[in-house]
């Protein structure tokens, strides 16, 4: 790997290949010139920058945390069984600081919608608890429980790129609220889908990249074949109109009405 930038002695810009990495290790830095091979004993980790985002960025991002705790975060992660990302790593890194620093000072957080994040996200709620756990085996300051809620939150945005925590937060919310108008209570592998499509559907809105498939043969099927979930469907749409300022296609319509009809069926998913 070749030096191309160096951000501090614990972290640098370099080049694997054709492609540009954030490496960190003690001293990987130290008196490190751009165009110089890096010294592979000092390589603790190597991210790779995902979905276009800017590398020096997120080589600046991480090279203003304590590489103490960075290296703590990415061993917790990938003791937990999740993939290090260097986005997921800097999040969670930066919040644990914080955490910590109103722990000292004696200040509680209670994180809204606790209930509604452990029943809507019940994988990630379960590994929250797990790298919570293996976060404060290796921190000086343990962390409190409450902060287990704010780390599955941190896993439900990496696994979705929404790109920030109150996007993920009002997901959540709507989420919850969606289920509260179809009228379902209580976790099946049917309602797990529909969180999943739901969770898709608010990533496309995100994106402006809605289902539009032109009025097709199939939307229109899917519309006249369920005409009861397709009204419940249309109260649905007005609560992600309501909240989101945006109309769904006719194609995402159809499609939240499918799911609909399986989660209202008798006994799905059980």
């Amino acid at each position: 790997m070749q030096v191309l930038r160096v951000f501090n002695n614990n972290v640098v810009l370099a080049r694997r290949g054709d492609d540009p990495v954030v490496v960190t290790g003690r001293g990987v830095g130290f008196q490190a010139k751009q165009g110089e091979r890096i010294d592979e004993a000092k390589v603790a980790r190597i991210f790779v920058p995902l979905d276009g985002r800017d590398p020096d960025h997120a080589g600046e991002m991480i090279a203003g945390l304590p590489a103490e705790t960075v290296e703590q975060v990415a061993a917790a992660l990938e003791e937990v069984g999740v993939h290090t990302r260097l986005t997921l790593v800097t999040a969670i890194a930066d919040h644990i600081i914080g955490a910590a620093e109103r722990a000292r000072q004696g200040t509680t957080v209670e994180y809204p919608l606790r209930a509604e994040v452990t029943h809507l996200y019940p994988e990630e709620a379960a590994q929250g608890e797990r790298l919570l756990h293996a976060l404060n085996r290796r921190l000086a300051e343990p962390l409190p429980q409450e902060e287990a809620i704010a780390l599955t939150l941190h896993l439900v945005n990496a696994g979705f790129n929404t790109g920030n925590l109150a996007h993920t937060y009002q997901m959540t919310g709507v989420i919850q609220q969606m289920l509260d108008v179809i009228g379902v209570d209580g976790a099946s592998i049917s309602t797990a889908r529909f969180i999943t499509h739901a969770r898709y559907l608010f990533v496309r809105l995100a994106r402006g990249a809605q289902l539009d498939h032109g009025n097709s043969p199939l939307t229109r099927e899917l519309l006249r074949a369920y005409p009861q979930d397709m009204a419940v469907a249309r109260k649905v749409a007005h609560v992600v109109e309501l909240r989101f300022g945006q109309s769904l296609t006719d194609d995402e319509l159809a499609y939240l009405g499918l799911h609909i009809a399986r989660l209202r069926q008798p006994h799905a998913g059980e």
